[in-house]
């Protein structure tokens, strides 16, 4: 655990360095004034009799807030997907490997060293920007989330699930390659999981299936969703009829779907362990 420990410190230090890093912190200031500016602007509009009542415009914060959430959540994953992929097949590939290698440390002690430095990153990250922008939004419309850190541990949670695929594929692929093809699977599985939730809503199985089967597969989209309903006002969502809406999520993730991403952790994990230690060095 203290070898794992160390190479988890060696790879933040790495991440810290890189300059995907600076580009991650240009895009979190520009999500952050952006959506500043848009938010003050948010209590004055007129949409047609006056200015909205502090009802109203909770409420669309309520909504707006989970735009600019999946926004950072985006910038989440890439910032680990591309990062994975350096950290783990760059090192391979230029020949750095073989001095850490040829010494006495297991092959999956230094992956599970720097699945750790990379959860660390993601987390503080989706901790850091999250925050920030919360008090953005109560500053703005005086809007706090019903339950910030459970959405932020969820939004945490599917920045490690991507991160965890991007290192497995690292393990067989180039670095560019490992970040393309997880960015890839994460925004196919959001498109999944809204033509799932459409489905649902037209009552059509067999559309809903497709959502349900890509949660499973790739659980950044179910995780995502829980997320939404931690961050959202369900009660006056409710209230105003928002419930069918393929871009909410009324109902909180259960125990079960829980419990599997934890298992697919293990299983992308393990196989990632299984893949690094027959990789030719």
């Amino acid at each position: 655990m203290s070898t794992a420990l160390t190479f988890a410190g060696l790879t933040l230090r790495e991440a810290a360095r890189r300059k995907v890093l600076r580009a991650l912190g240009l895009l979190t200031l520009a999500l952050l004034g952006l959506s500043a500016w848009g938010f003050a602007k948010l209590a004055t509009v007129d949409p047609e009799f006056g200015a909205l009542t502090s009802g109203e415009a909770r409420l669309f914060a309520s909504q707006l807030l989970n735009l600019v959430m999946f926004g950072y959540s985006l910038i989440a994953a890439l910032g680990t997907a591309f990062l994975a992929g350096p950290t783990l097949s760059g090192e391979v590939e230029s020949g750095q490997a073989l001095s850490i290698l040829a010494r006495p440390v297991r092959r999956a002690t230094v992956l599970a060293g720097k699945w750790l430095g990379l959860v660390a990153f993601g987390t503080g990250y989706v901790f850091a920007a999250g925050l920030a922008q919360f008090a953005v939004v109560y500053w703005a419309v005086g809007f706090w989330p019903p339950d910030p850190v459970v959405g932020l541990l969820l939004l945490a949670a599917q920045t490690t699930v991507l991160m965890t695929l991007a290192l497995l594929l690292a393990t067989a692929v180039s670095p560019m390659a490992s970040g393309i093809v997880a960015v890839g699977l994460f925004g196919a599985t959001w498109v999944a999981g809204v033509v799932g939730s459409v489905g649902e809503l037209i009552g059509n199985d067999g559309v809903a299936r497709v959502g349900e089967v890509s949660r499973m597969l790739l659980p950044t989209d179910g995780l995502w969703r829980g997320a939404m309903h931690a961050f959202q006002d369900t009660t006056s969502l409710a209230a105003a009829g928002f419930e069918g809406s393929p871009f909410l999520a009324i109902a909180p993730l259960s125990g079960g779907y829980l419990l599997w991403v934890a298992i697919w952790l293990v299983l992308i994990g393990g196989l990632a362990a299984l893949s690094f230690g027959r990789r030719d060095v």
